[in-house]
């Protein structure tokens, strides 16, 4: 049960991860001036962040 829970959440951060990254890459800023679009290690982390958002508090 604990470990469902684990894989569940380590899933959710690896999808906001990609999502991240993938919004830099395809929709990001050119011109360097959005703080977080701009930077592909920062836009990754808040794909994280809001993976860990999605999944914190839900009950199974």
């Amino acid at each position: 049960m604990m470990q469902n829970i684990w894989v569940r959440r380590v899933a959710a951060v690896l999808l906001g991860s990609a999502g991240g990254f993938a919004y830099y890459y395809f929709i990001g800023c050119a011109s360097g001036t959005c703080p977080i679009t701009s930077n592909p290690y920062i836009s990754t982390g808040y794909g994280a962040l809001i993976g860990v958002i999605l999944t914190t508090g839900r009950k199974s």
